[in-house]
This record gives structure tokens, sequence and C-alpha cells, in this order.
């Protein structure tokens, strides 16, 4: 092809000579890039190859070993049994408390205490050993079993076909829980007499927060409970929250006593109301670097705030407490919390157990680790009176009564 172009016209003979001296310039600049290219992928694979060598080894150890037990134990071995407990070896071996692997009931729990909502009729029940029927121990608002006229201390005699004495209280659960029928129906004994009712499954939804007013000379002070922080918590919270600030309140009091924790993105949100763009919500601390959320509210609440916590109160309850206190100098008065300064993820197998393990630190807004023993030193540490588990009354709640006082007092 070059030959013809240069025979066509030969005042294109310079030109053309420049043009080649420009190609192959071109072309040993082409070789030169194409060589190093192929070096480096050969050196960047070698390098991989020697970081996988190990991981290899280590894996076919593994599929050595797995391959053995299955074909060579005397009985019959269930293999997502195998590699379900292999996982929560995995996990225990890592000696943190907070990494572990949940069997199918243990996901079925955690994922319902954590989603705030789940598919069902609303009933918690136990085991009654004397009759062997179901005890009803309470029942959740709004909910199917609320609707139908259930009591907590019903006796349930059977459901469906199936009679309570023969089941366990996870068989009776499971009846529900996996069962493809849209209504039960349950026999119930109450005050000797025998009840029968139809519960029809649908979404249950539970109340992670509770409000109440407390009027104490002339003030008007909020208080509210968070149990957990499950998805549906920000929005039941905000609710609440509104309800309150409609009644002029002039302080507010926020208990997270018994709370261990939850969805960091609840807790963002819930702070995220209080604490605007210029302060720091918490800190992560992954591989040695330390990175920092921020707020992203337009302006702090007037009124003052005080935070209940306890021994249980953790992970994200212990969040909250931080980011109003670092923040807003917000009081906090209770007792020394759990410490638990660590993020976990979930991870889903294939057969939908779970497993969770801790991925990085999170550090309070001013930089505090507050990990294991450490916890949050309350303000004003004040004991819980035991006589307030006999009478769930306010009056005896010494922690609460604490804080009422220090609002009356400032």
């Amino acid at each position: 092809m070059v030959d013809d172009k240069m025979n066509e016209n030969i005042n294109n003979k310079q030109e053309r000579k420049i043009f080649s001296t420009a190609e192959t310039i071109l072309l040993v600049i082409m070789s030169s890039l194409i060589g190093l290219s192929i070096g480096l992928l050969f050196k960047q694979n070698n390098i991989a190859d020697s970081k996988e060598t190990e991981t290899d080894k280590n894996l076919k150890e593994f599929i050595k070993n797995y391959n053995y037990i299955i074909d060579n134990y005397y009985e019959e071995v269930d293999k997502e049994d195998l590699i379900n407990n292999a996982i929560a070896g995995m996990m225990e071996s890592l000696d943190d408390p907070h990494s572990v692997y949940f069997d199918e009931t243990e996901t079925y729990n955690f994922t319902i205490s954590l989603n705030g909502s789940y598919e069902g009729v609303g009933i918690q029940i136990l085991k009654d050993e004397e009759s062997g029927n179901m005890l009803i121990t309470s029942i959740f608002k709004n909910s199917p079993a609320a609707k139908s006229g259930l009591l907590p201390g019903d006796m349930v005699v059977s459901i469906d076909d199936s009679m309570a004495k023969d089941l366990s209280a996870s068989e009776f659960s499971s009846i529900i829980r996996n069962g493809t029928k849209t209504s039960y129906k349950l026999k119930v004994l109450r005050d000797e007499e025998e009840i029968e009712i139809t519960l029809n499954k649908s979404l249950v939804t539970l109340a992670s927060v509770a409000s109440e007013i407390i009027e104490e000379d002339d003030k008007k002070i909020g208080y509210i409970y968070i149990g957990i922080f499950a998805n549906n918590t920000y929005s039941q919270f905000k609710e609440e929250l509104e309800k309150l600030e409609k009644e002029n309140i002039d302080a507010l009091i926020i208990d997270v006593r018994g709370n261990t924790g939850g969805h960091l993105t609840t807790v963002d949100g819930i702070l995220d109301i209080f604490l605007n763009k210029n302060q720091i919500m918490y800190q992560f601390e992954q591989s040695g670097k330390v990175t920092s959320t921020y707020g992203s509210g337009t302006d702090n609440k007037k009124y003052d705030i005080v935070l209940l916590g306890d021994e249980v109160s953790a992970s994200a309850s212990e969040v909250l407490i931080a980011g109003l206190r670092e923040n807003l100098g917000s009081i906090f008065i209770g007792k020394k919390t759990y410490g638990k300064g660590t993020v976990q993820e979930l991870m889903t197998l294939s057969d939908g157990t779970q497993y969770k393990i801790t991925v990085k630190k999170w550090l309070t807004p001013k930089g505090n680790w507050i990990n294991d023993s450490e916890g949050l030193t309350p303000d004003i540490e004040v004991e819980l009176d035991k006589k307030y588990y006999e009478t769930y009354d306010n009056v005896d709640d010494t922690q609460l009564q604490k804080a009422i006082e220090y609002i009356k007092e400032k």
C-alpha cells in the first residue's frame, strides 16, 4: 500500500519521508509502552499470585478436609450445617463478643428487633410447664392479636389442628412464622372458659419509642423513652418529639436505659434533629484512618436536654449520649454505660442465616474511644431504687426523679 502511494506522485516523496519518520517514532513509542504494560501486568500478576498463595493454601486445606469429612464420616453429613458451623467457628476464633454467628431462630429474632416489624399475629408466648399449654405473656399494640380480643394471661390450647401440649414454644412460633396461611384458629382458655379466636396474619409494627409530659413547678418536661434503634425508630421518635414540642416543653429527657443499640443510621437521623452541619456526631477509625460524620440540621433546640442511661445502654445509645453531651453540654444521669466502641456489619448466608463482624471503631465527637470497661461516666451518678422493679411507678424511679430535680433547679 505504501509503494502504490509513492508511485502516484514523485513530489510526495519528501512528505512521505517525513511521515515515515514520524510513524517510525510513534511505533517505537507504542512498542515501548506495550512492552512496559506487559511487564507491569506480569509483575502485578506475580505480586497477586504471591499475595494469594497463603489464602489459596488455607482454602485448599479447608476444602480438602471439608471433602474428606463429607466422604468419610460414618453417617450422612448436612453440608449446610457443616459450613455454618465453620463460619460460627471463625467468628468465635476472633475473640470478639460482637462478632457472632446467628442460627435460624437467632437470625429471625435479630432481624425483627432491627427491622421493627414482622409478618405475624403480635403475641409473645411462654410454654407453661404445669399445663403444657402456651401462655400469652404480652400482646403488641395494634396487632391482629390485640384486635381479636386476646389478652395477656390467656392459655393457648391449640392452633389449628395442633395441640399446644405437643409443641415447643419455637415449634408453635414456627407454625405462624413459616406458614403460608393468612389466618389461624386459636383455642384459648380464659377463666376456665374455652374461647375460639381467628387471627389474621399481617404486618406487625413494634413500638420502640414512648413519650409523655411531666409537669413539675409550672414546668413542662418532655420525656421520651427509646427501647432500641430499629429501622422505624427515627420516624417514631420524630413523631413523639413533635407532639411534645407542640405542648411548648421547657426541657427534654431522653431515656436510653436498657437500650443495647441498633442501627447507626437511625441514630444519625435522631442526632440530625439536634445538631447542625458544623457539629461532629461521631467519628470512625479504620486501618489507622479517622473520619468524622457531621450533623445536617440547621438549628439547635432551645430547651435543655437531660440523658438517662445505665450499664446496659450500649453502642448506638452511647453514640446518642456522647453526641448530645459533647456538642450541646447535655447532662447525663444514671450509671456508667456498657462501653461498646465498635461497629459491626451484617452478612447474610445463602440459607438466610447471618453473622455480624466488627469492621471499625467509633469515637465520640471529641475523639474518645469508650470500648470495654471505659463506657460513658455519668455527670450525676444515681442508683435505681430496687423498689421501682416492684411498682414501675415514676415516683420510685430515682434516676428519672433526679433528672426532673436537675431541670427544676436549673
